[in-house]
């Protein structure tokens, strides 16, 4: 007889990273519990998260390989088309493009990626919905509201401290609480990182003209303003400013913030109308100097927490949590113990090199173009003509960002464990 508190892993965390990873490990074969600090029904509402996110054609095989594609599909808009331009004012997306722009186009790569578009925009709050749902479906052992107040590693398991209720114990922790993980701080695994003096305002709008499927992002001196296209003719704006003036926008009265958001909006897509509420949330980096300890591994922003320029953090999420429910797997079969170091160090080998280039890359983006420096403008703006008159290049960018590089996980193949 098994007992009930007594698991094969013990996931701190059901935010999505977390939810797919539980998912994706119970797919495998593993007995999995899941903790977090809120009931999942408030991880739907309205109020909760803002944000969408833009998935790579891989990451949505996931999804669909974790049986959510039929709950997804309704919500999520497809992404064809990318352009991205670089400008001083307010409103220059509506303006005639300059050299200093980047076109990326799903019909260039469609003969490698069977007519996917270059990724799918679904509203958090619909992916966090179709993760509760396909959780209540599975084996997944969901414990919530409760938090893991302490681990106490010992030989051949681990015992799980929760704030509520008895103690769990598991050969495995896994750390997928966000930027602040608990489990992280207990395993004695610090961050480097630092903070850009950025924040991001989302907004959801409606549109007065179809989007067509453009994802538009445009660098201005504070940072990118991006206009993602939604379902039902809406789009999700993610809008980089300065922590002062973001802080700024969050306190202005509705027609202030209106009559701010259409002066970087500009005309070219009609009146936008916001809809719901808004958000404003800090940006900074944070990698955990390692992804493992004893009985221990992270994932999702409890490993590496990236500046959203690209759109590619719950993407590196979803191939973290992928790559360890498939060492997992492997090692159940070959009767492994599951939290030993030689198991968790390929995990580790396996993610280390992707994270910390992506995660450089991205920091590097963000200097690049939040600034106004004459010579640096001049070196991005030449980049960025040369990138958009070499198709082989542009191609190359457009398969990394689809997440079709690289050794990639079965799930994000789209075959299940």
């Amino acid at each position: 007889m098994i007992s009930d508190d007594r698991f094969d892993v013990v996931v701190s965390g059901a935010g999505m990273a977390g939810a797919a990873f539980a998912l994706a490990a119970a797919q495998g074969g593993l007995r999995v519990c899941i903790v977090d600090a809120a009931p999942l029904s408030d991880q739907v509402a309205p109020t909760f998260d803002g944000r969408a996110s833009a998935l790579s054609f891989s990451s949505f095989r996931m999804l669909q390989a974790l049986g959510l594609g039929e709950d997804l599909i309704p919500h999520a808009c497809r992404m064809d088309h990318i352009l991205v331009t670089d400008g001083r004012r307010p409103g220059a997306a509506s303006k005639a493009p300059s050299p200093a722009f980047l076109r990326f186009d799903a019909a260039e790569i469609g003969d490698r990626t069977g007519g996917e578009p270059l990724g799918w925009m679904v509203e958090n709050r619909r992916i966090r919905a179709a993760l509760g749902r396909a959780l209540a479906g599975s084996d997944v052992v969901v414990r919530a509201p409760v938090t893991v107040r302490d681990i106490e590693v010992g030989p051949g398991a681990v015992r799980v401290r929760l704030s509520d209720g008895p103690d769990l114990e598991a050969a495995l922790v896994v750390g997928a609480e966000g930027r602040g993980s608990g489990v992280r701080k207990a395993a004695g695994i610090g961050t480097l990182g630092w903070g850009y003096g950025q924040s991001g305002v989302v907004a959801t709008v409606r549109l007065e003209r179809d989007h067509g499927g453009v994802a538009h992002e445009h660098f201005l001196p504070g940072g990118p303003f991006a206009i993602l296209p939604l379902t039902d003719r809406r789009a999700s704006l993610v809008w980089t400013e300065t922590t002062r003036r973001a802080e700024a926008l969050r306190a202005a009265s509705d027609e202030a913030f209106h009559a701010h958001l259409m002066r970087r909006f500009g005309p070219f897509l009609g009146a936008a109308t916001v809809e719901g509420p808004r958000f404003v949330y800090p940006l900074s980096l944070d990698l955990a100097e390692r992804l493992t300890a004893p009985r221990v591994a992270l994932i999702g922003d409890a490993a590496h927490a990236v500046h959203p320029v690209a759109g590619q953090g719950f993407n590196m999420g979803l191939r973290g949590a992928a790559a360890l429910a498939e060492v997992l797997s492997e090692a159940l079969t070959q009767g492994e113990d599951l939290g030993s170091e030689l198991v968790l160090d390929r995990y580790a080998r396996w993610r280390r090199f992707d994270v910390a280039v992506l995660s450089a890359g991205f920091d590097a983006f963000v200097r690049l173009f939040s600034n106004d420096l004459a010579p640096v403008r001049l070196v991005r703006d030449l980049g960025m003509a040369a990138v958009n008159r070499l198709p082989a290049l542009r191609r190359a960018f457009m398969h990394e960002a689809g997440g079709a590089t690289g050794d990639l996980p079965r799930l994000m193949q789209g075959r299940a464990l």
